[in-house]
């Protein structure tokens, strides 16, 4: 485990070449996108909506072409070279975007916009990719974290700078910026220590439909990261209409002047970094998809607020500066929502990039960011598109056009949860493990990355298989009493969780035998099962005789038997000490050790055996 937080990360050669190169270049994008994107606002007149979300497409649109050959790209060649190659090709792309804004031409600037969309295009799976190549995984949330939030510091700067820039009277600045950026972003790349390819044997395809095909087919075969590849795609869709629409929603709805665009763009780009910067601290180094759920309900609310907020906002005869803006009754609440709005994204769209990077095969990991970055571009585009209809063809307002996008949120991700109740469980977890409990882990090297395993846990409050799926990286199917399963609100976590309900023999044969002809069936498919030995809850938080169930398993399926204890669990909150859930608890933020022990291959394993290790792991502190 890395002792460091996630900004020791800057002060390595393994993380900080990397982080100033894609820092540039997002930086870049932004100063060149934004400075069009105010020009078209500014100077288009009644064809600004349509014209900046023709904007919009035009960057996203090369993601959804280019994205499935980059990714093979970046699975067969070795990376830093590759990042060199791809911040040259910037330099030249700048260079003609000077000449753009030297002849004054939308549509050449247009063009350049579309080819640094290729550009950045070449760059994702690269950069993606290079991440879990160099950091352990307890510095993937961290390090995504560091990249998410200088990527919106980049929005910020480059909004900020490409505002200035394309305000003053003369081109000249704003030519030599774009190049100059470009240029340092090559300086930065010539110290990025060299990357192995991960997959030299793959075989090229350059048949843009074919690769992009063969790109997005692939994504299914593991549910989870596909269905993780939806809920980031569903983010660039929602964030990339409230981002597009800043401009004109400054000048049509709120009145304002080029500082206030400038201003609105900043909250939403500062409460991006402060939720990435978060996710860190409160995921304790894990990667932990109960935030997502989290960002998506923050999204909706202020979403929402910031809708209704605009829609009775005065309006005046010409433009606000941002001292006029401020003064307002309510644009402390517009400028609040968006950095809500910005803090919740971050919270959403950090975990589910850790996610991904850790739940896919390293050999094909560049091609899941392609096709990551395929999906994104396809829905990236389709809001766009849905913004003309809507504010085009159907003429509905900009906050109108954030109410639909709101519902659309809801839908879409009571959708992703109910397909995939692992990120409302681990939310509940989450809540459960970092306000109630302080989990101190031990020893969790010694559960397989993958393959079938049994887990054998003490038995001490009602809220074990919550705390031990909060830690361990696996989903674990847990074999519990009837009656705990069926306990109101948490059976459907439990239910959530694939949890096996047992009952005694004697109680109900039928339950008895279904249970353990399901753990056989699981262990089988090479999943994580865990039992609780003792058969129940501690009624006085010694350690109970362990049942015979655990050496029928064992002998029906010869696995790897892994010894856990809970410490510390007893006397707290869901225990059964002094009829717990009856009085007030004694201990409500316990320190709880959770200790892993080394596993017991299945033919030395028995009841006694794992009684005694379970007992010596009970000891330690």
């Amino acid at each position: 485990m890395s002792e460091h937080s996630q900004f020791g990360l800057l002060k390595e050669k393994r993380f900080l070449p990397f982080f100033l190169t894609q820092f540039f270049g997002a930086f870049n994008d932004n100063v060149f996108k934004n400075a069009l994107v105010i020009m078209i606002a500014f100077k288009a007149g009644t064809n600004s909506d349509m014209l900046v979300n023709l904007a919009a497409a035009l960057f996203i649109l090369p993601f959804f072409l280019f994205s499935a050959i980059a990714g093979q790209i970046a699975d067969k060649y070795e990376k830093a070279s590759l990042i060199r190659k791809v911040k040259m090709t910037e330099i030249v792309i700048m260079s003609i975007a000077s000449l753009g804004f030297y002849i004054n031409s939308i549509p050449l600037l247009l063009t350049v916009l579309f080819l640094m969309g290729s550009q950045s295009s070449l760059f994702g799976p690269v950069k993606y990719g290079y991440l879990p190549q160099h950091l352990h995984k307890d510095e993937l949330v961290g390090g995504n974290g560091l990249i998410e939030s200088s990527t919106f510091l980049s929005i910020l700067l480059g909004t900020i700078l490409g505002g200035i820039l394309i305000a003053l009277d003369t081109i000249l600045p704003i030519a030599i910026t774009v190049i100059c950026i470009a240029l340092a972003g090559y300086a930065s790349a010539r110290s990025i220590p060299n990357t192995p390819s991960s997959s030299p044997e793959i075989k090229l395809n350059f048949n843009i439909a074919k690769a992009t095909y063969n790109n997005v087919r692939f994504l299914p075969s593991n549910r989870v990261v596909f269905l993780s590849v939806l809920a980031i795609s569903w983010f660039w869709f929602y964030g990339s209409i409230f981002l597009m629409q800043i401009p004109n929603f400054t000048i049509k709805i709120l009145s304002g002047n080029k500082a206030v665009a400038t201003w609105l763009l900043s909250m939403f780009s500062i409460g991006i970094g402060i939720g990435s910067l978060l996710c860190e601290k409160l995921s304790g180094k894990r990667v932990e998809i109960g935030l997502v759920p989290l960002g998506a309900i923050g999204l909706a609310i202020f979403g929402w607020d910031i809708a209704v907020a605009s829609e009775s906002w005065p309006q005046f005869p010409g433009l606000l500066t941002f001292q006029e803006f401020w003064a307002i009754t309510g644009s402390f609440r517009i400028l609040l929502d968006l950095v809500l709005i910005g803090a919740f994204g971050g919270l959403y769209i950090v975990p589910l990039y850790a996610l991904l990077q850790e739940r896919s095969d390293r050999k094909f990991l560049s091609r899941v960011i392609a096709g990551n970055n395929i999906i994104n571009a396809l829905f990236m585009v389709c809001a766009a598109l849905l913004a003309m209809f809507i504010l085009g063809y159907m003429g509905w307002t900009i906050p109108e056009l954030f109410k639909v996008t709101v519902v659309l949120n809801i839908l879409v991700c009571l959708y992703i949860f109910t397909v995939v109740p692992e990120f409302l469980m681990r939310l509940i977890v989450w809540f459960l493990i970092s306000t109630i409990y302080r989990v101190r882990p031990k020893g969790m090297e010694n559960i397989p990355h993958e393959g079938a395993a049994l887990l054998a846990c003490n038995h001490v409050s009602f809220v074990d298989p919550l705390i031990l799926g909060g830690y361990i990286r696996r989903p674990v199917r847990f074999i519990m009493y009837y009656k705990i399963f069926n306990v109101p609100i948490l059976k459907w976590v439990f239910k959530a969780a694939k949890a096996i309900p047992v009952a005694g023999y004697k109680e109900d044969p039928e339950m008895f035998e279904q249970a353990f002809a399901t753990v056989k069936q699981a262990l089988a498919d090479g999943d994580l099962v865990c039992i609780f030995p003792e058969g129940g809850l501690t009624p006085d938080g010694t350690l109970q005789e362990f049942k015979s169930g655990l050496e029928r398993i064992i002998k029906e399926t010869p696995v790897p038997v892994i010894p856990m204890s809970l410490n510390n669990l007893w006397g707290s909150m869901f225990s059964r000490k002094d009829k717990m859930l009856k009085r007030r608890p004694r201990k409500f933020l316990a320190k709880i050790n959770l200790n892993v022990g080394k596993p017991i291959r299945p033919e030395e394993a028995n009841s006694k055996v794992l009684f005694d290790k379970v007992s010596e792991l009970k000891k330690e502190i």
